[in-house]
């Protein structure tokens, strides 16, 4: 990695991933990192938890919990009158990818009647569970979405160039070094944006799977009863902090949201994740 913001230390770096994800549904408590250094400094992180689903057998929350925990196509890319995983498996056969069976989804749940997810992670299975791509889902806080399919490497890596305004500080300008490790017991996503041969932003997610039983549902649901809204209202403060501190605006382009459907087939298929935004 080149000048500006260093990742965290990350243990996978360097080691054959096992993609196997853990018995869904799961949840997983996450900390979340956000590092930018230039043209100024700015650091934080926060704390939650997401949902892993297999999204041909998403979960049935007791009666009285339903409001809790949904998870509905119009919230996710492609058709809202299909599916989520025909709309997964849609995208990735658009992108060459043609032999998806089984798809494991790490995302927030819509609560009650919102949701909001920086970065929805779809890891996409053959039929004898090898790992056949990933789809990296992006959402930004003007209701716009964006697709990337990732080929990652052995070792999780994959990169590719930026094609999705996220944050209102930087531009559509510069490319994605990123690494996944499987949906297992710990998980670690990292994002790195270069541009220019500097690195001036690094995004990190690391997290802990636990079962998701109704008592560890509730449980969370009294810790953050509106996950979702809770990050978008926290994004929005940090977006607050950085124009209180006189980070200049990026003006966003028009959005094309039929870009994000074939998703840089020419290029290296790339990840994304959430930079600070308001």
């Amino acid at each position: 990695m080149t000048a500006g913001v260093q990742a965290d230390p990350d243990p996978t770096v360097g080691t054959v991933q096992d993609w196997t994800p853990v018995a869904t549904p799961a949840l997983y408590d996450v900390r979340v990192g956000h590092t930018r250094s230039a043209p100024l400094r700015h650091t934080f992180d926060h704390g939650g938890y997401l949902w892993l689903v297999d999204l041909d057998d998403l979960p049935r929350l007791p009666r009285g919990l339903g409001w809790a925990a949904r998870f509905e196509a119009a919230d996710h890319l492609g058709d809202p009158s299909s599916t989520i995983k025909a709309n997964v498996a849609h995208f990735a056969a658009l992108n060459g990818v043609d032999d998806v069976a089984r798809v494991v989804m790490l995302a927030n749940a819509r609560s009650g009647p919102h949701v909001f997810n920086p970065l929805s992670t779809h890891w996409c299975y053959r039929a004898d569970g090898s790992l056949a791509c990933i789809v990296a889902e992006v959402h930004n806080t003007y209701g716009e979405r964006h697709a990337y399919l990732l080929r990652p490497d052995d070792a999780g890596r994959a990169q590719a160039e930026k094609d999705f305004y996220v944050s209102p500080f930087n531009t559509v300008d510069g490319r994605y070094l990123m690494r996944f490790t499987g949906p297992g017991e710990q998980l670690h996503v990292t994002m790195a944006l270069q541009v220019g041969g500097r690195t001036p932003f690094v995004a990190t997610l690391r997290g802990r799977s636990t079962a998701a039983t109704t008592r560890a549902v509730v449980t969370r649901l009294v810790r953050w009863p509106l996950m979702s809204l809770w990050v978008s209202t926290l994004i929005r403060f940090q977006g607050i902090r950085l124009w209180a501190r006189r980070l200049p605006l990026v003006p966003r382009p028009p959005h094309d949201p039929v870009a994000g459907v074939v998703a840089n087939t020419a290029r290296q298929h790339a990840p994304t994740a959430n930079e600070d935004r308001p």
